[in-house]
């Protein structure tokens, strides 16, 4: 007798199977388990396993003359033999006869249509078996079909054929199987619609942060010639498909750029992905920019999708590129000069379509030389490097920096609009910012949550700097990494005559640099104790007729 009941009680392979059921989460490595587990039985021959899917094959199909209804079948998607010397165990094709069946026809179809087992205890004298000669060959002495149902729901159905007579403790055993097998397979459905929805969610998030962002160029203000040479660069790569290296400090805007280039290139529509590579663990970074596959390494009990799947058909930022373990560089490097990449654990080529746009702070080129980054990887993410130049570089544009940081402070924090004096924008304006942008919000930040309710803004003092900030060069240390441009992007001043004496063309333009430097630190106002015409020292109606002789348009409040 197969499978008695004191053998069904003391059989560790029956219990190793159920609890492989109940721990496996992916179809793909679940339905093969169900029937290589089945054969690796003595007296199994044949271990097969249909799911109920959609009609696919119907003009090819070899059943398709005993089908009533195309809109699905059975489809064969698992199926494992034992030779009858017991030597081997292997999977078998599954693109046979019986590939497709409708619901209904032939006794597995009947299965699925009833919702209760079908048995066959004499197969070799059985009219309907069709191959009757493999039957024979096989020494096939029963089938069992059992239907796979979980939640009231029919999955489809799991056929054994046997060289022993079923008895019904191997009836029982078999029920127990499938009923397992079928809430496993719903279960890993669950999980696989999941993922699915968790992978849209976050494109949909991205989408949404995208969509509900301002224009991030609109944080990119100022008047310099070093930031207006920024908004050139920008214009003229975002269009493109180049790879962009942004480089600078700590706290100047990198993102702020990266997220520019891409709400003006052709994957705008896509999300756009950020990645910190500082602040990945060393260990789990090849998993969080490629993904992984359930049972990769330790903990990996579920595939998950990487941030470059992600960002399918956008832009991908890595921040703080220059952290990457070197180890993950030449991956970085293949994807960038071939457009694929696999999963972690995984043999399967995927492609990605992702627009990548590189920062950092450090200087890369050391880095290079030092055998810390990868020459080849540099000289691929730097196709059109971008400088941004520090706060302290760019001194004119505080002016106008300031106050709007301050409104959008005041929003968030939900406290009266705050403003600023023309001493306090000159305050600001001769602070060296060693923290740049971000340390200016900072200082703006503290002032308005230390305000006491009233309209009134006490700006912190200015800190010391160390004895390693004093000793520490004033230019950044990122302007060796790539040269600077040169050209029309920077409208230096003309320099003077021998004589000393400045030309009018020269005078002119100093003139409006003035003009425009006082503009922009009173926020555009002319009038009134806080306006542009007060700091400068003249009547209002005076500093106007000026600004109409030179042209110059007055940037709105």
């Amino acid at each position: 007798m197969l499978w008695s009941d004191r053998q069904i009680a003391a059989t560790d392979a029956f219990r190793e199977l159920l609890l492989e059921l109940a721990q496996e989460r992916s179809l793909d490595d679940l339905l093969p388990l169900v029937t290589r587990r089945l054969a690796e039985h003595e007296d199994v021959a044949l271990a097969r396993l249909w799911l109920l899917e959609p009609g696919d094959q119907c003009d090819a199909c070899p059943n398709a003359t005993v089908c009533q209804d195309r809109t699905r079948c059975l489809h064969l998607v698992a199926s494992t033999a034992r030779s009858r010397d017991g030597a081997s165990v292997a999977a078998t094709r599954l693109n046979g006869a019986f590939r497709r069946i409708p619901v209904g026809a032939f006794k597995v179809g009947a299965v699925a249509a009833q919702g209760r087992a079908v048995l066959v205890t004499d197969p070799a004298g059985d009219p309907k078996i069709r191959h009757p000669d493999w039957v024979r060959a096989e020494g096939i002495a029963g089938f069992a079909g059992l239907p796979l149902a979980a939640r009231g729901e029919m999955l489809g159905v799991l056929g054994v054929f046997m060289r022993a007579p079923i008895s019904p403790a191997a009836v029982d055993v078999l029920r127990i199987v499938a009923n397992h097998a079928a809430a496993a397979i719903a279960t890993a459905r669950a999980f696989s619609e999941v993922e699915k929805m968790r992978h849209q969610l976050l494109v949909e998030n991205q989408q949404l942060r995208r969509t509900a962002e301002a224009d991030a160029l609109v944080d990119l203000i100022g008047v310099s010639p070093r930031l207006r040479a920024v908004l050139h660069q920008i214009a003229a790569v975002a269009p493109t498909d180049s790879t962009v290296l942004v480089l600078g400090e700590s706290g100047t805007g990198k993102e702020l750029v990266a997220r520019a280039i891409h709400q003006r290139s052709h994957h705008r529509a896509g999300p756009f992905v950020e990645v910190n590579c500082a602040a990945i663990p060393r260990e789990l970074a090849e998993s969080e920019l490629f993904g992984h596959v359930r049972g990769a390494f330790s903990g990996a009990t579920r595939d998950r999708v990487g941030r470059f799947e992600a960002a399918s058909n956008g832009t991908l930022f890595l921040d703080e590129v220059g952290e990457l373990p070197l180890e993950l560089q030449g991956k970085l490097l293949r994807i960038l000069q071939e457009g694929t990449y696999e999963r972690v654990g995984e043999v399967r080529t995927r492609h990605a379509d992702v627009r990548v746009v590189a920062a950092t702070n450090r200087n890369l080129m050391s880095d290079v030389e030092s055998g810390r980054f990868r020459q080849d990887l540099y000289y691929r993410l730097a196709v059109y490097p971008l400088t941004l130049p520090p706060l302290r570089e760019r001194r004119e544009d505080v002016a106008m920096l300031a106050p709007r940081l301050l409104e959008r402070i005041c929003l968030r924090h939900r406290r009266v609009p705050m403003t600023l004096t023309p001493q306090q924008l000159e305050d600001l304006t001769r602070r060296p910012w060693p923290g740049n942008v971000r340390e200016l919000l900072n200082v703006l930040e503290r002032a308005v949550i230390s305000a006491d309710g009233g309209e009134a803004l006490v700006l912190p003092p200015v800190e010391e700097p160390t004895p390693a900030e004093r000793l520490a060069p004033r230019h950044s240390p990122l302007s060796a990494a790539v040269p600077a441009l040169e050209g029309p992007l920077f409208p230096f001043a003309t320099a003077a005559s021998p004589s000393g004496i400045l030309p009018d063309q020269e005078m002119r333009r100093r003139e409006r640099e003035n003009l425009r430097r006082a503009l922009a630190m009173c926020g555009g106002r002319i009038y009134g104790r806080q306006g542009a015409a007060t700091l400068l020292g003249i009547k209002p109606t005076t500093l106007a007729s000026r600004l109409k002789r030179l042209h110059i348009v007055v940037p709105p409040k």
